[in-house]
């Protein structure tokens, strides 16, 4: 028998600022925190799989280029126009403006610490 994977089960954004990013996902992004995260980890009750952001591992230097460069990771959203006009009265950075995609309406935002993040309307 071989081994296989099913696909990602828990997606974690390493950072500088542990607090500041999980302030940033609260406030913006209207993520809500699990009850306990592990030591330097901030978990939130997203689904199918949980989000978290957390200290750096060892060995992984945030200041070599612009955070998950290279990485595409997607949102989904009841209401992509309700959140691109909060993200931007807020102040987050939108990098593409509201557009029609085969997943939806969908727009890309810097999220905490540089990170691309994109979202898109769920069905």
């Amino acid at each position: 028998m071989t081994s296989s994977v099913d696909g990602p089960d828990f997606i974690a954004l390493q950072v500088r600022d542990l607090e500041a990013a999980a302030l940033f996902c609260e406030k913006n992004l209207g993520l809500r925190r699990t009850p306990a995260s592990p030591p330097g980890a901030v978990v939130f009750d997203t689904k199918p799989v949980p989000l978290a952001v957390r200290e750096p591992l060892p060995g992984t230097d945030l200041d070599s280029g612009r955070p998950g460069l290279g990485v595409s990771l997607w949102f989904a959203t009841s209401d992509t126009r309700a959140l691109h006009d909060r993200l931007t009265e807020a102040g987050v950075e939108i990098l593409t403006p509201v557009t029609d995609s085969p997943f939806g309406a969908m727009f890309s935002f810097v999220g905490p610490e540089g990170y691309v993040l994109t979202v898109h309307q769920r069905d």
